[in-house]
């Protein structure tokens, strides 16, 4: 398949599972390793093309974010609401900054993502049913170290495969946040925390890119832009509805199909 036609189909995957519990650089990783996607270096376009999907979060979530920042400086609520965010997204930028070779040599790894996935999906389905009754229904509610601990629980996708979404919003579970307020929690942390991830991964990698590289990465960025901006409402109302239940089960069922390639060599490049 031509190299941009593939960049294109990764971007889509990254808008359709950024914002789920499935782990998007799980997934990306995957795939790249089993279509064999010559990305750029460093792991850099799995990471860069995750800010697409942010960047459809924030013309979603456009009259919230402005609210916010308007009201920071009057409105106790609001001023609450972007503490909470920035207190929750310290210790990913504290551990992914001093971790940050660990984080990359584990995006080399597939099979590390297939465990994850498999890992992630118990424990999902454990957690639905041990998730406290809900006290908190409102990011603005949320106090300080309810936002710290929340962080904390983010750092865990740091291993590919766990997914950023799935622990922020299991950490928020466990803390009696409410559903939907812990997926658009985990929508808003993301914010700061892939733009983050993005400006330093580029920074890193700066000596290593080239002006194709950048050529699919905004092809990948573009693609995945687009699709969030249709996933993430729908994605709003499938956890109303359903839970996170099935995205458990996929997890289970990918990781495992996923282990399995990797085992018996139809896994790509990781295989070997």
């Amino acid at each position: 398949m031509d190299t941009t036609l593939l960049a294109a189909l990764l971007g889509f995957v990254e808008g359709l599972t950024e914002f789920l519990p499935v782990s998007s650089t799980g997934h990306l990783v995957l795939l790249v390793d089993l279509l064999r996607f010559p990305a750029p270096p460093g792991k850099t376009f799995e990471v860069v093309i995750q800010l697409g999907a942010i960047l459809a979060v924030c013309l979603l979530f456009w009259p919230r974010l402005w609210r916010a920042a308007t009201g920071m400086f009057g409105d106790p609520r609001e001023r609450a609401f972007v503490r909470n965010i920035l207190i929750a997204f310290l210790p990913a930028m504290v551990i992914g900054a001093v971790a940050y070779k660990a984080i990359k040599a584990m995006l080399g790894a597939p099979i590390v993502v297939a465990v994850a996935l498999i890992v992630g999906g118990v424990a999902i389905l454990v957690i639905e049913r041990l998730r406290k009754t809900p006290k908190v229904h409102a990011v603005e509610d949320f106090s300080a170290p309810l936002a710290l601990k929340i962080g904390i629980f983010q750092c865990l996708a740091m291993v590919p495969g766990v997914s950023r979404s799935g622990a922020t919003i299991m950490g928020s579970l466990l803390a009696g946040v409410e559903r939907k307020t812990a997926a658009e929690f985990s929508f808003f942390l993301a914010i700061p925390t892939m733009l983050g991830a993005t400006v330093y991964s580029v920074y890193k990698a700066r000596g290593e890119l080239d002006f194709s590289d950048g050529s699919l990465i905004a092809t990948g960025f573009t693609a995945a832009f687009v699709t969030a901006l249709v996933v993430v409402k729908a994605a709003l109302a499938f956890i109303g509805r359903h839970g996170f239940a099935p995205f458990a089960w996929y997890r289970i069922v990918v990781g495992t199909i996923m282990l399995v390639l990797l085992l018996t060599g139809g896994g790509g490049a990781a295989a070997g």
